[in-house]
This record gives C-alpha cells, structure tokens and sequence, in this order.
C-alpha cells in the first residue's frame, strides 16, 4: 500500500504559476505510475497528466499540455506538478494518485488504486 499527501496549493491570479507536490509513504513508490487528477465543483474528476514509474514518461490532457509538467523523484517518493500560465479554468481540486503497472498511458481515474486528500487551486481572473 502506499499514502499520499498533496501540498502546494493555493490562491495565484490568472497568468501564474503553483508547483503541487505529492509525497508518497513506503518503500515501493518506484513499482507505481503516478498521475494528477482535477475536480472542479459540479464537474467529474478529470485527468490532467501522468507518469511511469522508473523510464518518467509523462503523458498530457490537451488542456494543460504545454503549461503543465509533472515530474517524479523516486528517491525522495514525491511527484510534481508544475504550473505554469495559470487560466481560471483551471481552478479545481488536485489529486495525486498512484496505481501498481507498468503501463504508460493511465487517463482513467479507475485505474489509480490510491488517492491523495486533494489541495485547493484557485485562479482568478
């Protein structure tokens, strides 16, 4: 098994960049893809990038593709999330989530087997 804590979040203007930070508990977070999820209000869940587990290759939703970059450190069992050129759009609740594979395209919530307790990014405008 393995726990997840988000951090970063917070209040930033349109244009503005949050650096999210996952820290995972355990002593096998390499054997997990790890991936990013956002939930605005009234919305469904939706995925916002991925990465694998020991090769790093990362994967976008065309949303943030060129704005965001998500990042791993299996040394120090932490995933990120760099944001950068923030819209409003993009004010959601974050998760990370982590799932045992080895496969390398996981958009699917279902697919993550744990979740963090999500941190608050808003943007205004």
């Amino acid at each position: 098994q393995v726990q997840l804590v988000e951090s970063g979040g917070g209040l930033v203007q349109a244009g503005g960049s949050l650096r999210l930070s996952c820290a995972a508990s355990g002593r096998t977070f390499s054997t997990y893809a790890m991936g990013w999820f956002r939930q605005a209000p009234g919305k469904e869940r939706e995925f916002v990038a991925s990465i694998t587990r020991t090769l790093g290759m990362t994967y976008y939703a065309d949303s943030v593709k060129g704005r965001f970059t998500i990042s791993r450190d299996n040394a120090k069992n932490t995933v990120d999330l760099q944001m950068n050129s923030l819209k409003p759009e993009d004010t959601a609740v974050y998760y990370c989530a982590a799932v045992q594979t080895p496969r390398s395209i996981l958009i699917s919530a279902g697919t993550y087997d744990y979740w963090g307790q999500g941190t608050q990014v808003t943007v205004s405008s």
